[in-house]
């Protein structure tokens, strides 16, 4: 089992800067791919961002390449989504998970474990 706890989410003004973070319990985060998801309002679960767990590899969905980073720190057991340049269209529930798939993984359905979410409102 592998419990997840999504934290740094709130409001800042276009082109600000948030810094998400999710930790994760259990002793082998390093065996799990993580990836972020996001949820805006009538609108369905929609990949983000994700850091596989073989050679540490990444992938960004486009609408966030370049403005989003995404990184983790095994020791700590935790994935961290640094959010840059954001606009009003970022606001959203993020929500971290954990994949024991191997490589890029994007589907949600590859996911295993869920954490509660955390909004990012982003104003004009």
């Amino acid at each position: 089992q592998v419990q997840l706890v999504e934290s740094g989410g709130g409001l800042v003004q276009a082109g600000g800067s948030l810094r998400l973070s999710c930790t994760a319990s259990g002793r082998t985060f390093n065996r799990y791919a993580m990836g972020w998801f996001r949820q805006a309002p009538g609108k369905e679960r929609e990949f983000v961002a994700v850091d596989g767990w073989i050679a540490d590899i990444t992938y960004y969905a486009d609408s966030v390449k370049g403005r989003f980073t995404i990184s983790r720190d095994n020791a700590k057991n935790t994935v961290y989504l640094q959010m840059n340049s954001l606009k009003p269209e970022d606001t959203a529930v993020y929500y971290c998970a954990a994949s024991p798939s191997l490589g890029v993984v994007t589907g949600m359905n590859q996911y295993n474990y869920w954490g509660q979410g955390t909004q990012v409102t982003v104003s004009s």
